[in-house]
């Protein structure tokens, strides 16, 4: 086949055979994960400083897409739906802003800051969902409060806290978000109220 034979077939072959697909671009849509207090309080005299180490998650929950339940119990992660940022990640900022606000403490850093601090967080997020067969949406958190001494850390309290919130059957995500945001302020809350007798 000639130059000019195959300049005149090339519009044909595009025609059979295309490297693109046929169904048409669908959009990734991206949300934060920031539950906001609703009052702030400012920190007592002598309150101590505490160190927030990095949260982390289980298995499952490292994926930027939304997870949802089946009605069978299953996980579905939605893939044109995510977080802006690994969920973990925007759980660890929103925990070092909740607690901030909270009064425990007079201040509150993260991990890697040069900061003394007297007492240390582990968290590790346990759950992040929208169970829409269930009504809900759902939040957990578990680990631990250190305090460091000399030449060891050494274990406070466990702490554990769930949080819950309304979320309609037929849900779309932005819904979806602002139910597992609002559950996410109820476990976060769970953790303030766990941690205050331990530092007062």
């Amino acid at each position: 086949m000639n130059r000019r034979a195959l300049i005149a077939a090339l519009p044909l072959l595009a025609a059979g055979c295309s490297i693109f697909p046929d169904r048409p671009h669908v959009p990734v849509r991206r949300y934060a994960l920031s539950p906001v207090r609703q009052t702030a309080q400012g920190a007592r005299p002598g309150a101590p400083v505490l160190l927030v180490r990095l949260v982390r998650s289980v298995p499952g929950l490292q994926d930027l897409g939304l997870r949802r339940v089946r009605p069978d119990g299953s996980y579905e992660i939605l893939v044109y739906e995510q977080w802006i940022a690994p969920p973990a990640g925007l759980v660890d900022a929103a925990l070092r802003a909740w607690l901030q606000g909270s009064g425990l403490f007079s201040a509150v850093v993260p991990q890697g800051s040069r900061a003394e601090a007297s007492l240390v967080l582990e968290l590790q997020l346990t759950a992040l969902e929208a169970m829409p067969a269930w009504g809900r949406a759902r939040a957990g958190l578990a680990g631990v409060l250190l305090r460091e001494e000399r030449l060891a850390s050494r274990v406070v309290e466990t702490l554990e806290a769930t949080g819950e919130a309304p979320l309609a059957p037929d849900a779309e995500a932005p819904a979806m978000v602002l139910a597992m945001t609002q559950a996410l302020g109820v476990a976060l809350a769970g953790i303030e109220a766990r941690l205050a007798p331990l530092v007062r």
